[in-house]
């Protein structure tokens, strides 16, 4: 059996602690530890997209990232973006432009938007298939996502807001 180790960091704003295993990845931890089920696995190698979360502002894939490395971090999920009472403005584009259909990649597909519009607010189709390229979706939702990116970056533009600029690109 492998020592555990205490890690301590930021969960969508909260100080939280927990002890995991070295080898334990930060979607593991994620859903186990807090019940963040919006973070999940599906392709394991980093490929799918679905298990997206920042860490200190930057988009990771979470079944690569080792939990243990996200000591003293801030790490945010979908729901640190929103809640049921206040949704974010991509959350609310995507709602709009219905871009999901099972949903299982939404949350994903959510967190890249959000770094691509911190990115460039006002990205060009083939600057959203770019960023974007790295999360899959098996319903083949791609032209309500694209439209869903285009009406987060009109409501941001409506409402004179911006997003906070993230430290970094996607791993």
């Amino acid at each position: 059996m492998t020592e555990k180790q205490v890690i301590r960091f930021r969960l969508n704003g909260r100080p939280v602690e927990i002890a995991v295993e070295s080898h334990e990845s930060l979607v593991d931890v994620l859903r186990r530890g807090f019940q963040m089920y919006s973070v999940r696995e599906s392709c394991g190698q980093g490929l799918c997209g679905c298990c997206t979360v920042y860490v200190n502002g930057t988009a990771v894939s979470g079944c690569l990232y080792l939990a243990v490395l996200v000591d003293d971090c801030d790490v945010m999920t979908v729901e640190g973006q929103g809640s049921f009472d206040a949704l974010s403005i991509v959350q609310q584009a995507f709602i709009e432009r219905e871009a999901f259909q099972c949903g299982f990649c939404t949350p994903g597909m959510v967190m890249m938007a959000t770094q691509l519009l911190q990115e460039h607010p006002l990205p060009t189709d083939e600057e959203i298939r770019h960023y974007m390229s790295g999360n899959l979706c098996r319903c083949a939702a791609y032209t309500e996502i694209i439209a869903a990116v285009h009406r987060a970056s009109e409501l941001m533009k409506e409402h004179g807001l911006t997003l906070p600029a993230s430290t970094g690109s996607a791993v």
